[in-house]
Parts: C-alpha cells; sequence; structure tokens
C-alpha cells in the first residue's frame, strides 16, 4: 500500500512538473514598461502569454495580456 502511495504522489508532482506554468522572461523598455513571458510546458506551449506592465515604485501594475502570440 505505501508503494503505491508513493507511486500515486510521484505521478502527481511529474505531471505538475510538465504541465505547469513558469513565468520564464522579463524585459523593461525604454518607456517604463515591463514585458512578462510565461512559458510552459502543456501541449508544446499553447497556454504562452505576453503581459505588458507598468513599472511603478511598488512593483509591477496594470498587466494586461497581449493580443499577439509570443
Amino acid at each position: 500500500m505505501k508503494k503505491m502511495v508513493k507511486v500515486f504522489v510521484g505521478a502527481l508532482v511529474l505531471a505538475a512538473a510538465v504541465t505547469a506554468c513558469s513565468y520564464g522572461s522579463m524585459a523593461i523598455t525604454p518607456s517604463n514598461k515591463a514585458i512578462v513571458l510565461r512559458n510552459d510546458g502543456f501541449l508544446m506551449g499553447a497556454l504562452r502569454k505576453a503581459y505588458v506592465c507598468d513599472v511603478s515604485d511598488a512593483g509591477l501594475s496594470n498587466c494586461q495580456a497581449s493580443a499577439e502570440k509570443p
């Protein structure tokens, strides 16, 4: 029974690692905007998105998804 639980938990961790999203890149433009790219491993990148955010002293704000595909 313990071995079955270990296999199940291992499968869940592997599935999360393969399909989970991660924020992989960020660039700052001269107009005080930040571009954040979200990468993923699900369906060969089907969930990739780019966000354009305003940069302030408090951090990133007003983040909006870009209409173009990264």
